[in-house]
């Protein structure tokens, strides 16, 4: 018997892999959502290596904003002691500004 009809190809393959080829037609699917999970995953890890990076020079230069505040701070420590010691040991006073013009014109 000679039949007539006529099937298109992509409908006899489609047919073929699902009567006869599951397994394989399975597997192929699953290798291309294990490709899909790497490129993701991989893509993930760059982008959380990028914000490290940006993280670490943040914290960098916080680092050195704090070096420079405890050395501002040490500095300015440094001129309290001198004035506290100037009071204290050579009984020395702070002078006023208006007090400072009187000394000066005399």
């Amino acid at each position: 018997m000679i039949s007539n009809e006529r099937h298109s190809l992509s409908s006899i393959i489609g047919d073929d892999l699902l009567r006869n080829a599951k397994l394989p037609l399975l597997l192929t699917v699953l290798v291309l959502v294990s490709a899909i999970a790497v490129v993701l995953s991989s893509h993930r890890t760059r982008l959380l290596t990028a914000e490290r990076e940006q993280l670490i020079l943040e914290r960098e230069a916080l680092e050195i904003e704090w070096r420079n505040l405890i050395l501002e701070e040490n500095a300015l420590a440094d001129h309290s002691r001198i004035e506290r010691l100037a009071n204290e040991k050579l009984q020395m006073q702070h002078v006023a500004p208006e007090q400072e013009q009187i000394v000066i014109q005399k």
